[in-house]
């Protein structure tokens, strides 16, 4: 059985089925293991770790712990009661429309960051007017329908994942900042500093970078220097606000002080870099590696919103839950009917009933032609139907892409 327990409860000779925080931000390839001394413990407990989950068929038990499914469905209840308490976003432009769109601003952004990140490489400093005029389209797209540009962004080639990752954090901040009513510069510059949070990396060997396996422990003190790097690549750079700053020094800090490079803490951190600390893990978690499969994103929602009483600022994270959805556009979903969806536009008064396009018949095993249900709406409205749980894509060997 798997059960939740406390740092404080983990002894020798159990067995930790999951670590519980951020994958990579540990030296272990898999958060499986067995507790065989002290001193794992406390290791454990160095990379601020505060829960974990074990398995009691594999190792020792905690009588009175709860289960895995008692957690999850206290987080689903708690969290779906708390981002129902978010006002909407609203949209100017239908998500067919926006898409021809974004795809053009998204390929842009893509090549501009290519380009920096290899001038740097080279010893060249940052143009920021370069990113200016794409991180402006952005803006633009984001403010006309979120989910377009959001949705390319999921989509990542391993190989180029730094790249592709950058764009992502930064469309992700133009989208959080609007959804919190941030002033138009201020949204650009936190824009800029998403396309430029990782740019230190690019002073990591790519043999560590790249690695296809779990980090030795000197091998991940290189690998966290890459925020250091960028602050002094970014000092250099003339033109860096300090809005920008801040996302590419604190992203990976964390709210209980557990983060680094300078283990800041609740209001020692800035809210563009707490903003940054939420997007950068969510965009991470997402994303097929090739040393991890991603998470699914609403899989990757509901643990944010677990380790959001430690590693981030709850309230923040309310507004990202809500921008991004319970079951973020694009997501496959299964509906009560059998019947299986893509999700393409929340709905504005029920974040678990979005509108669905739904495409697939499980009980018969084949392709149905493609109808749009909103699930806000009663049976004979066009609705009638309801969400018993998120797909797999490999599982289903459906690309919802496809269908959006």
């Amino acid at each position: 059985m798997i059960k939740k327990i406390s740092i404080q409860q983990l002894k020798p000779g159990m067995f930790i089925h999951d670590i519980n925080c951020v994958w990579m931000e540990h030296p272990f390839l898999v958060g499986a293991l067995k507790i065989k001394n002290d001193k794992t413990i406390e290791k454990i407990a160095g990379l601020g770790v505060r829960e974990v989950y074990i398995d009691t068929l594999k190792g020792l038990d905690v009588i009175d712990a709860p289960t895995e499914t008692e957690v999850n469905a206290e987080i689903e209840h708690k969290m779906i009661a708390m981002v129902q308490q978010v006002k909407p976003i609203t949209t100017t432009s239908t998500l067919s429309e926006e898409l021809k769109r974004s795809r053009e601003v998204y390929g842009e952004a893509n090549k501009i960051i290519s380009n920096i990140m290899h001038d740097v490489r080279i010893g060249k400093q940052i143009e920021v007017e370069r990113i200016d005029p794409v991180v402006e389209k952005m803006a633009n797209s984001i403010l006309r329908n979120k989910d377009a540009l959001l949705s390319l962004c999921r989509i990542k080639n391993k190989d180029d994942y730094t790249f592709l990752h950058s764009v992502s954090v930064g469309a992700l901040l133009i989208s959080f900042a609007h959804a919190l009513d941030f002033k138009r510069d201020v949204i650009k510059l936190l824009g800029v500093g998403g396309m430029l949070h990782d740019i230190g990396k690019t002073k990591v060997p790519n043999e560590i970078l790249n690695k296809p396996g779990a980090l030795t422990e000197e091998e991940f003190v290189i690998m966290k220097s890459h925020v250091v790097h960028g602050c002094s690549i970014l000092r250099k750079s003339p033109g860096i606000a300090q809005v920008s700053f801040d996302v590419a020094s604190q992203h990976h800090e964390r709210f209980d002080g557990s983060g680094y490079p300078l283990g800041l803490k609740n209001s020692e951190m800035s809210v563009y870099g707490q903003m940054a600390a939420i997007v950068d893990v969510y965009d991470a978690i997402t994303a097929d590696r090739c040393y991890h499969k991603g998470m699914e994103p609403t899989v990757a929602i509901r643990k944010m919103f677990e380790w959001s009483k430690f590693h981030f600022n709850p309230k923040l994270l309310r507004t990202f839950i809500r921008i991004v959805g319970i079951y973020p556009v694009g997501t496959l979903v299964m509906l009560e009917s059998g019947k299986i969806g893509v999700v393409i536009e929340q709905s504005e008064t029920d974040m678990t009933r979005p509108l669905v396009r739904i495409i697939f018949d499980a009980k018969k095993n084949y392709f149905i032609a493609p109808k749009n249900i909103d699930l806000a709406k009663p049976l004979g409205q066009g609705g009638g139907d309801r969400i018993v749980n998120y797909e797999s894509s490999a599982k289903w060997n459906i690309d919802p892409n496809k269908f959006m």
